[in-house]
């Protein structure tokens, strides 16, 4: 059977990803479904029957406490057994789940909370605390305290839907178009939107984690991001969390990350480029390997190659680490391995081509049209832009979210019909496609700088100077009036440097970008200690922060010098 067919066939029998778990109950009762690590170390275990039981516990709770079938419900409750079983017992009832990263901040909180209109607020004792104090969605009718004693006695009511583990024929498609859940944004790049996720969009992702990565039933998952988590039971694949705080993956502990992922011998790790790195460094300094690894995932921003090699060092010779592109709005995309990112393209990345991402998962499309900064005419679906050129990257899957949950416009700006009728989502990213197929990312649109002469793409702009082996990273912004930016190279050296190096710094980097016709414009040069970073991964550079400080240490207008949208 082909990989694509599987795929078909497990949408085809999934019409609520949460009934993943009834399955795996029932075919692996015994086997390990969460392992979750304890602050003063032991981990908190359940077989995949104990979480099911679990899982019909809560669903018996979300009944009687009155929640019905589209309740938009808040779930703040951190990395736990009880925040599987919930999460699971949720979807199953047919609630709308609410997600909210804790690490945006108390204002983006709140005001994402209000946007999502819940109707039922389920909360450990803390965030219970918040909402009163902070006043979150003081509409919200219902509320139910989470605590470590899992859910309160009784199972679901006799008769209830939730007992059920099918639908009624022809019922499928209403199901799977149903709104199962409300995910945020990062914000990275704006204020953070609710993508609306249906139980199909679920049961789609489940299925290309399944057939793209071969993921199988009894593999167990060093899971570093919660969301990410979810998927392993509903894949069979135990979720085994360390103790670390998920918000801040960069300041993880590596040698409790590797005990853990020992202890368990896990063969799947999701991670993000900050978490990569710092696991990479950690296994070069103890000399360590991860022999039990099959495969690692790497998301959330490009990573960086040199920690990327790093870190595929330490893995068997089999495995190798893969870095799927996608958004919220949109995952997984696109694909690549680190063997073909590191052998193949990672020339042309240090020469300015942009970052490889690999090929377009199957049954996803993908196609460059030209860059607008407002709203497109569907019409541009139809006149793609040839292999090599530079554009707004465009996808159509059936794990793409149809809409923004209370967001209009957004939606009007992001989504797009064809002439069939399909959906389409604006990526927001710009790149390119080779004669291979393979997508080449170049940044944000929104971050390219508009000045004199033509429009400059961060990622390939950056790539020119990341070679110099006294730069961590650095972050092209532009100040000034639209369309006649000045281009400001943002440095964060890899050490603190005394005056006279910055001074003889600045001009070895000018040199380097004097030699590409891409950089040749970029003549101004800060440098910083550390970028401002998003708090979901780590990773990606707050752009438009840094372009506010660098105005202010040029003495110019901010303006709006990088791309609109």
């Amino acid at each position: 059977m082909k990989p694509g067919d599987r795929r078909r066939d497990v949408e085809a029998s999934c019409d609520n990803v949460a009934l993943e778990l009834a399955a795996r109950a029932r075919e692996r009762p015994d086997d390990l479904a969460v392992a979750v690590a304890r602050r003063r170390g032991g981990f908190d275990e359940l077989t995949f029957s104990e979480l099911e039981a679990r899982a019909r516990g809560w669903i018996g709770v979300i009944e009687r406490l009155g929640v019905v079938p589209g309740d938009h419900v808040v779930l703040m409750v951190p990395p736990s057994v009880d925040f599987f079983a919930l999460t699971f017992a949720l979807l199953r009832s047919g609630a709308v789940l609410v997600l909210v990263d804790p690490g945006m901040g108390l204002r983006n909180l709140g005001r994402c909370l209000a946007e999502a209109r819940p109707r039922a607020f389920f909360g450990v004792r803390k965030a219970l605390l918040a909402r009163r104090l902070f006043g979150w969605v003081p509409e919200v009718e219902l509320v139910q305290r989470v605590s470590s004693a899992g859910p309160p006695a009784g199972g679901p009511p006799e008769g209830s839907e939730c007992e059920a583990t099918g639908q009624a024929p022809g019922a499928a498609t209403a199901e799977r178009d149903r709104p199962a859940a409300i995910l945020f944004t990062s914000g990275s790049t704006g204020p953070a939107k609710g993508a609306l996720y249906t139980h199909g969009m679920f049961c789609a992702q489940v299925a290309a984690l399944r057939s793209q990565w071969g993921i199988q039933p009894g593999e167990r998952d060093l899971a570093t991001f919660p969301l990410f988590a979810l998927f392993g039971p509903a894949l069979g694949m135990a979720a085994v969390v360390p103790w670390m705080d998920a918000s801040r993956p960069g300041r993880a502990d590596p040698a409790r990350l590797v005990e853990a992922l020992d202890t368990y011998r896990c063969t799947n790790l999701f991670a993000s480029p900050a978490l990569v790195e710092k696991l990479g460094a950690y296994c070069v300094e103890q000399g360590r390997s991860l022999p039990t690894l099959r495969r690692a995932l790497s998301a959330g921003a490009p990573a960086s190659l040199p920690s990327l090699q790093r870190f595929a060092a330490a893995l068997d010779d089999a495995a190798e680490v893969h870095t799927p592109y996608g958004a919220t709005e949109s995952l997984p995309v696109a694909t690549i391995g680190s063997r073909e990112l590191l052998d193949e393209t990672r020339a042309e990345t240090e020469k300015g081509a942009g970052v490889c991402v690999g090929r377009a998962l199957e049954g996803v499309e993908l196609r460059i049209v030209p860059i607008e900064d407002g709203e497109v005419a569907p019409s541009v679906l139809e006149q793609p832009l040839p292999a090599g050129e530079i554009g707004e990257i465009v996808v159509s899957s059936a794990q793409t979210s149809p809409s923004y949950f209370g967001r209009p416009e957004a939606t009007r700006h992001h989504k797009l019909r064809d002439a069939a009728g399909r959906l389409w989502h604006r990526m927001g990213d710009v790149g390119w496609l080779d004669d291979q197929g393979r997508l080449w990312m170049c940044g944000r649109l929104t971050h390219r700088v508009r000045c004199e002469g033509g429009d400059l793409f961060t990622i390939p702009c950056e790539a020119i100077f990341n070679r110099h082996p006294d730069v961590r990273r650095t972050a092209l912004v532009g100040v000034g009036p639209p369309d006649r930016a000045r281009p400001v190279l943002c440095v964060e050296p890899r050490r603190r440097l005394g005056r006279g190096r910055r001074t003889a710094l600045v001009g070895e980097l000018l040199e380097l970008g004097a030699g590409d016709p891409r950089t040749r414009r970029i003549e101004t040069v800060l440098f910083r200690r550390s970028f401002p970073v998003d708090v979901r991964h780590n990773a990606k550079i707050f752009r438009e922060q840094l372009a506010l400080w660098a105005a202010r240490r040029l003495g110019v207008d901010a303006g709006s010098g990088q791309g609109g949208g």
